[in-house]
Formats: C-alpha cells, structure tokens, sequence
C-alpha cells in the first residue's frame, strides 16, 4: 500500500513541470486595442444630419452631416452687402484729382509761352512770376487733395480687410459645420442623434481602425534587452472551446518607463513587480476583436 502510494505521488511531481510548462508557454499575455478616435462636435447648434450606425465601415473624409449653420450664413450675407458698400464709398482718386491736375498742367503751359514772349521782349516778368506762384498754389491744393483721398481709400482698404477676416472665420465656422470622418474605421459607439442640440466639444460618435490591432503585453526587464521594435513575434489568440489562433505580429512601441504589472497580466516571471509595456501590431483577420486577450511568444 505504501508503496503504491509512493507511485502516485512520484506520477504527480512528474507531470507538475509538464503542466506549468504549457501554461507558461508565452512569453508575454495582454489584450488587443486600437487605435480609437472620439469625433466631436466643433461648433454649437441642432445636428440636422448625422448618417452613421454603430458598426459602420467609414471612409476617411466621408461627410457624414451637418449642424445647423443659418444664422452663419446669414450673417456671411451681411458681411458681404457690407464689402459691397466700402466698395461704394471707396473714392476713385485719379478721377477726383483729374481736374486740379489739368488745370496745373495747363498753368505749366501758360508759364512756357510767357517765358518765350519775355525772351522775345514781347511779354514781362510779372506775367512769368504770376504764373509760377499760381501753379505752386495749384500745386498745393492737388497734394492736400490726394493726401485726404488717399486717407479715405486708406480707410476703406482697412475697413474691407476687417470685413474679409471676418468673412473668413464665418467660412472656417460654416466648414466645421459639416461633420467630417477623419480616419478609416468602424463605428464604434454613437453618442448623439439628429434633432439633438449639441455643443463644441461635445463627443458624437468613436471610429477605431480595425483592419490592424495592437496587443498591449507586458514583459520583464529581463526581456527587455532581447526585443526591438520592428522585430517578428508569434500573437496567440483564444477563442475557448475553437482552441487558439496564431498571427504573425511586428513590435511597434516598447515603453522606456517601468510599470507595476496590472492587475489580470501574467508575465513570465510572475513575481515581478515592475514591467514594461509593448505594443505588438495584429493584421486582423476578422476574428480578432478588442479587448480580446491574447499572448506572445518571442
């Protein structure tokens, strides 16, 4: 009796390293994420359209609706008869100084006869002198003429360029009225609906690129000097009662902080406390989901 007894438990301590040899045949274990962006609103006002559902496959750059913008776009309008009016009151300065200019040019040409007619002895240089002073005072009036036009075309300018900055923002508001994709993906979560009324900031709806996933694992100092990023691994993923899926994967990201093992991580050496985190690129196949646990061998 004692003797068999001894036989089992000779057959025990046997099999135990067999056992913990399969159960720690990884490496590494963690579970697999994505890359998640949470689109939001950026500008205040009823969502008047928002075609999208929980699941979708969206296109980068697709527009998916648009928020409300009249009150915008109305006052574009009243920016624009505004434009329209500086436009008008701008002043033509050629035109308005065209008749001081003819009549300088006309007093120049005065004062070249009666230069002739004084070297011919058939005029005086009063005449001359009366001429010369007149085209100065002509002179002056047409340089405070232009000095005021061109103050007031100044101001004009000035005026239309407020205008236009402010045009500019009401287009760069009406564009951020219509709501953008801004990355390939599924749909993840919706957040809002139309008909709601929803504010800059306010989150509408969560893309995740799927086609590629990442596992998060953590390793041991000790594995650290043996992995680089872009280095080859095998990725195991469960799938219960179906048995375990295989996937090449490439390390992307090695962190250079230490970390204390999450709670639910096994690591190689259970008893470490500090390890570092990796992020191991899946090409999803369709069965891979996030959240999904899986492991490492490298």
């Amino acid at each position: 009796m004692k003797q068999f007894r001894y036989l089992i438990l000779l057959g025990m301590i046997m099999m135990a390293p067999a056992c913990n040899t399969n159960e720690k045949a990884f490496d590494a274990s963690g579970a697999f994420e994505a890359t998640e962006i949470v689109v939001s609103s950026e500008i205040s006002g009823k969502i008047m359209e928002l075609t999208l559902e929980e699941g979708d496959y969206l296109k980068a750059g697709a527009c998916l609706g648009y928020i409300d913008s009249m009150q915008l776009y109305l006052k574009k309008r009243q920016l624009s008869a505004g434009l329209k009016a500086v436009d008008i009151r701008k002043p033509d300065i050629h035109k308005q100084i065209a008749a001081l200019e003819q009549q300088v040019a006309t007093a120049r040409t005065e004062q070249q006869r009666m230069e002739n007619l004084v070297k011919a002895n058939a005029g005086n240089q009063k005449q001359v002198d009366d001429i010369v002073n007149q085209i100065k005072y002509l002179q002056k009036q047409l340089d405070a003429q232009y000095s005021n036009l061109d103050k007031t075309a100044g101001s004009a300018d000035a005026e239309k360029e407020s205008l236009l900055y402010q045009i500019m923002q009401l287009d760069d508001q009406l564009q951020k009225c219509r709501i953008i994709n801004p990355q390939t993906g599924t749909v993840l979560q919706k957040y809002a609906e139309p008909g709601e009324v929803t504010v800059a900031g306010r989150p509408l709806y969560k893309v995740a690129e799927i086609d590629v996933l990442f596992l998060r694992a953590y390793i041991t100092a000790g594995q650290l000097s043996q992995l680089k990023q872009g280095q080859a691994v095998r990725v195991f993923a469960d799938y219960g009662t179906d048995g375990r899926r295989e996937y090449p994967g490439t390390i992307t990201w090695i962190s250079d902080k230490s970390e204390f093992t999450p709670k639910g991580i096994q690591t190689k050496e259970e008893r470490a406390n500090l390890v570092y985190a990796i992020k191991i690129a899946v090409k999803n196949d369709g069965f891979l989901k996030i959240g999904q646990y899986g492991e490492a061998l490298f």
